[in-house]
């Protein structure tokens, strides 16, 4: 389990974000306690991944922060990629940290047609790259999601795909043993 951590976007109304949003106007402090207060309020999370956030990752200031912190408490970040010019993967190497990062949306819009279309590409993207970490919602939404993906568990484990968590591809490598692997945050 990620923690969906709301960050500022570079297009949009950062109240759109609601409490405990992480904003570019906050000080190093701020940002701190903001991470910290939603890291405690989702205590049994692995790490933490941006909602949004495509302002948040380019800025090296508060990316070192929050990448800080959950070094600090043993979490990992996965980028979004929200943003190409994100600064999350340098930081990331530079405190000795994975460098975790979505390759593919699977419900960015919400219809279990685009859901099957978006595990098609992550098929493609494993015969690319042998592995993928495709990020789906929970909640409300994520029921449509779960359904879709369990629909489409039989064909990718007839072609030997390895469903494995995002801590395991983190603390174990690439590697992911027979067969090609796929991550699921």
């Amino acid at each position: 389990m990620l923690l969906h951590l709301p960050m500022e976007p570079k297009q949009g109304k950062p109240e759109w974000l609601g409490p405990g949003a992480i904003l570019s106007r906050m000080s190093d402090e701020e940002v701190r306690t903001a991470v910290e207060k939603a890291i405690d309020n989702v205590p049994y999370a692995k790490g933490i991944n941006n909602h949004m956030g495509s302002k948040i990752t380019g800025d090296e200031r508060i990316m070192a922060v929050i990448l800080d912190v959950c070094r600090e408490r043993g979490l990992l970040f996965v980028d979004s990629k929200t943003n190409y010019r994100s600064v999350t993967a340098q930081i990331s190497e530079k405190k000795g940290m994975p460098n975790l990062y979505n390759d593919i949306f699977l419900d960015d819009v919400h219809s279990s047609r685009h859901i099957a279309g978006q595990l098609r590409k992550v098929q493609e993207f494993l015969d690319k790259k042998g592995q993928c970490v495709a990020i789906g919602h929970v909640g409300i939404n994520g029921k449509l999601t779960a359904a879709t993906l369990k629909q489409s568990l039989p064909e990718f484990q007839a072609k030997g795909v390895k469903f494995i968590g995002i801590s395991e591809l983190a603390y174990e490598g690439p590697s992911v043993g027979p067969g090609r692997g796929v991550t699921l945050p």
